[in-house]
């Protein structure tokens, strides 16, 4: 017997005690262990078509094979089930998780997996042609160890009875869709509103998330044709708006690194010195040969001399223009195998404090390689930064687009 089972014991012996639209549920020692089970109400017990549609669930439940299902076992008290015996383990119902640990709502992947699980499950509900009708707080369970939910009474079976308000008041009514409660259709839609509400209710004191934000509003609108179909379009939304959440905050992210990185490159790379250029002496006039009849052609001077100094000027361009060729065929190959060991979906997924160390690593690589192609290449150092500047801009860009479409996790903090 464990410590709250101890103090129970001490009092009516009943533990976990939450109330069911049929009856009470609570933990009570049966032959010296505590065993789960749910004391029929007998106000409906006086009602034959009640009495009729419980036996015809606890028949259907003993069919259904999802594991997020609870069975149990009725017993008869005359010719009336006076009490549900439910399955053994260890669970307890969701609002006393609630109210005992509220911050099982932030937990990482909780609302998460809890979402999933229960549209999931209600899924499986609709394929055997019933509905849940009611998820509350009161009628979720949570298994010890792992959170995993468990669901113990399908609605859908009580529906012949003339008064919904006879198993859904004292608040209870908040989780049933209006047409459920105006004796209207039954169908997905009435399911998809009452697990709206839950939700709603887990985030009362904490923030719902982003994703979840425009589902749950559309979820619990009050005409059924403005909800979700089914509870697997529900889910297909859900995930899709957390996909496009994550990537955008992966490429923010991203975008700040890369940024940090060329702020980085800059930072350390050398500042230039200014040059001063010393303006040459005024040249002394010197007799002009022609005008005393000198003949340049005697000197083997044609007058091509202009010629021959404007196709020097154009081989010391084209020898520019060849070197800076080189540079860049180079330099593109050497940055774009560095900046692939940053800018990857394994790299990706570290923390940010170890990508920014690479990065820092991959500023310096880039600079040494800068430095030593344009010493090879007799390319000028400034002209080799230019140039280093578009290529590592336009790689970086290329990159972080390709990174975009990835399903990577992003950065962690």
């Amino acid at each position: 017997m464990n410590y709250e089972e101890l103090l129970a014991s001490r009092k009516d012996g009943k533990l976990n005690k939450t109330r069911l639209p049929i009856g009470d549920y609570y933990r009570q020692q049966i032959d010296g262990k505590y065993r789960s089970v749910v004391d029929i109400k007998p106000e409906l017990n006086s009602n034959i078509k009640f009495c009729e549609a419980l036996k015809t669930e606890c028949e259907q439940n003993a069919t259904l094979t999802n594991q997020h299902i609870l069975h149990f076992r009725p017993q008869e008290g005359g010719h009336d089930i006076t009490r549900l015996e439910m399955e053994q383990g260890q669970y307890q119902p969701l609002q006393q998780v609630l109210n005992d640990t509220p911050s099982i709502v932030a937990e990482p992947n909780f609302i998460e997996e809890f979402t999933r699980q229960l549209l999931e499950t209600a899924a499986y509900l609709h394929e055997q042609g019933v509905y849940g009708v009611c998820y509350s707080p009161q009628t979720i369970f949570l298994r010890k160890g792992d959170n995993a939910v468990l669901l113990s009474h399908v609605g859908s079976h009580y529906l012949t009875m003339s008064d919904p308000s006879q198993l859904y008041h004292d608040g209870m009514e908040e989780f049933v869709a209006p047409e459920v409660m105006g004796k209207g259709t039954i169908d997905n839609r009435c399911d998809i509103y009452s697990i709206g509400k839950l939700l709603q209710r887990i985030f009362d004191q904490a923030d719902m998330p982003l994703a979840l934000r425009k589902v749950v509003k559309r979820a619990v609108s009050e005409a059924p044709e403005d909800r979700f179909a089914t509870p697997t379009d529900m889910l297909s939304s859900i995930n899709r708006k957390r996909n496009t959440y994550r990537s955008l905050v992966t490429t923010v992210i991203a975008l700040a690194i890369a940024g940090l990185a060329i702020a980085l490159y800059f930072d350390m790379m050398p500042e230039s010195n200014p040059v001063e250029f010393v303006k040459p002496a005024p040249r002394q006039a010197t007799d002009d040969l022609i005008d005393d009849g000198f003949n340049p052609e005697e000197l083997g001077v044609t007058s091509d001399g202009d010629s021959l100094v404007a196709a020097e000027r154009v081989s010391q361009e084209e020898y520019q223009a060849k070197a800076e060729a080189i540079f860049r065929k180079r330099y593109t190959e050497a940055a774009d195998k560095i900046l692939s060991k940053i800018y990857n979906k394994e790299n990706m997924n570290v923390s940010e404090k170890n990508f920014l160390s690479q990065s820092e690593s991959t500023v310096n690589d880039l600079m040494k390689v800068q430095q030593e192609i344009a010493a090879e290449s007799a390319l000028d150092p400034s002209r080799s930064q230019l140039i280093a500047t578009e290529i590592i801009e336009r790689l970086t860009e290329q990159k972080k687009n390709a990174l975009g479409g990835s399903n990577s996790r992003g950065i962690q903090k």
